[in-house]
């Protein structure tokens, strides 16, 4: 058998949306779950907006969009306040976890791209915006599933989560890769597509799985052709808009835009798609 020689030696993988949890519905549920205890009406698209980003962080951007913010001053008689912040995070740890174990199945395909990249030799990293407690059963249920990265890199690990790139640049600590021209970041939120920029390594959006797409596989299914379509073409404008090098449908073409990456002549990044 012969094994190729990559100039991709490592692929980091976002975990909600990307890996796991088609359409990131665990923390789409949690945010949603946190406010509507708080009497705050919130929809899913508000909850979405901010994804990527560390849950402490998260929670004070939805605060801070202008609708949410005044729905609060009404409810409360006041604004939010940074212990307001602190209550919301502890009520929200506990239904994050909830979550998790109700949408903790891989994406469809993950173990398939993963048995290539396995055979061409490139190591797998996984960052997430997960606190470490939800980082570690989101892990643990992967792997009862057949999927383990090498490397597991979350928000508390690092002195600011995305988008800056300490995960990242600790996942490539932690394997032993010098180079981010050497690296693929991969993920669903426009904080994936930026960390991985600020990294400066090849910086990929998925579609399909991902949080912008918001549909769980069964409703994804469900979409009519033409609809579907649309929405996977409105989900990679985004994606290109924030600057990703490349956009895939689903997690299965990962290994063919590898090749095209190391077909490439120009050794640092640039936009294949």
């Amino acid at each position: 058998m012969n094994i190729r020689t990559e100039k991709i030696r490592l692929v980091v993988f976002d975990w909600a949306g990307t890996t796991v949890d088609f359409g990131s519905r665990a923390p789409t549920a949690a945010f949603t779950n946190v406010f509507a205890s708080r009497n705050i009406a919130v929809s899913n698209e508000q909850a979405c907006a901010p994804m990527g980003l560390n849950k402490r962080d998260h929670l004070v951007a939805m605060l801070t969009e202008p609708a949410i913010a005044a729905a609060w001053q009404k409810a409360h008689g006041a604004p939010w306040s940074e212990n307001d912040v602190d209550d919301l995070y502890h009520a929200f740890v506990p239904m994050q976890l909830n979550a998790i174990e109700q949408h903790a199945g891989l994406v469809p395909g993950l173990t398939d791209v993963i048995e290539e990249l396995r055979h061409r030799r490139v190591k797998i990293g996984g960052t997430t915006g997960y606190f470490r407690a939800a980082a570690d059963a989101v892990a643990r249920r992967a792997a009862e599933s057949g999927f383990a990265p090498d490397a597991n890199v979350c928000a508390d690990d690092v002195s600011e989560g995305r988008p800056a790139p300490l995960m990242i640049f600790r996942v490539m600590r932690d394997l032993d890769i010098d180079s981010p021209q050497e690296v693929v970041k991969i993920g669903d939120t426009i904080a994936d597509i930026k960390a991985g920029l600020a990294a400066g390594c090849w910086s990929i959006g998925v579609c399909d799985s991902s949080s912008l797409m918001g549909l769980s596989h069964a409703d994804y299914a469900k979409l009519s052709e033409p609809e579907r379509s649309q929405r996977l073409e409105q989900t990679a404008q985004t994606f290109r808009s924030a600057g990703a090098h490349a956009v895939i449908q689903s997690i299965t073409d990962l290994p063919a835009l590898m090749d095209q990456i190391n077909r490439s002549d120009n050794s640092a990044p640039h936009v294949l798609v």
